[in-house]
């Protein structure tokens, strides 16, 4: 299938949080994958509506509808990745989001659009109750997506296929979004599931990781802490998001070849 339209739905993950930056806007798998999609076809178009921090019915509520309207048939790619800001929150409810995944997905297929889907890693290092709960959530979160994707034609992407990608070192420093690498190798992986050109190497692990300073890990520590899980603590307090006013980056059809 050669794709003449790709439209990509999310939160921070597809809006390519923290990828390098192109002219002020972070890049990302999904403008990777654009990339090659768009190659030999000058009327190729791409959009992107995610927009970081938003919750699973956001996503379907806000974006769906936007993404719809672009539709040409099979040879239009979605993606459509979302939930896991719903998973991390403390008062998450899988009776609410895991059928609203489905809903969404329902809307897409039916569309005739090509779809594809995710599952996460659902490890983190370490051990202890918080790595366990997240262990527990994502895992299950994990199931409802591979249930929804052999229940409408849909393509899935396996995490645990790469397993080797919950590897700290394809992290920001939030140790929340993959950094340029981590997006280099998911746009290649999803290239590959598509049959288009990818690099090989995106399969390969990191040398074993060398052990770091006990003290220099520790200030490390007291920079993320500060920096990173206070404002969302914080954040979280108040009701808000950090996608609060904010704007997708793409949201019509743009000619990938001019941009």
């Amino acid at each position: 299938m050669r794709y003449t339209r790709f439209i990509a739905l999310g939160d921070s993950m597809t809006e390519g949080m923290s990828d390098e930056t192109v002219k002020g806007k972070y890049r990302g798998w999904a403008d990777r994958v654009a990339d090659v999609l768009a190659k030999g076809d000058p009327n190729f178009t791409y959009l992107n509506l995610a927009i970081r921090g938003k919750l699973l019915k956001q996503v379907v509520e806000d974006q769906i509808p936007n993404a719809l309207k672009f539709i040409e048939g099979k040879q239009t790619l979605v993606s459509f990745h979302a939930g896991a800001n719903d998973v991390l929150r403390p008062n998450y409810k899988p009776e609410i989001s895991l059928p609203e995944y489905e809903r969404g997905i329902k809307q897409l297929t039916d569309s005739g659009a090509t779809v594809i889907v995710f599952t996460v890693v659902d490890k983190v290092e370490g051990k202890g109750k918080t790595a366990a709960l997240w262990h527990q959530r994502f895992s299950a979160f994990n199931e409802n997506v591979r249930m929804v994707a052999g229940k409408y034609p849909t393509i899935l992407f396996e995490a645990r296929k790469a397993e080797f990608l919950n590897d700290r070192r394809f992290l920001a420093f939030d140790r929340l979004h993959m950094n340029s690498e981590g997006h280099r190798r998911l746009a290649n992986a999803v290239l590959e599931g598509l049959g288009y050109e990818f690099d090989l190497n995106w399969r390969m692990p990191l040398p074993e990781a060398k052990e770091k300073n006990k003290v220099l890990k520790f200030f490390i520590n007291i920079a993320w802490v500060g920096i990173f899980l206070l404002p969302w603590i914080w954040r979280r307090i108040r009701g808000k998001s950090s996608g609060d006013g904010r704007s997708c980056k793409y949201a019509q059809p743009t000619r990938w070849c001019d941009r």
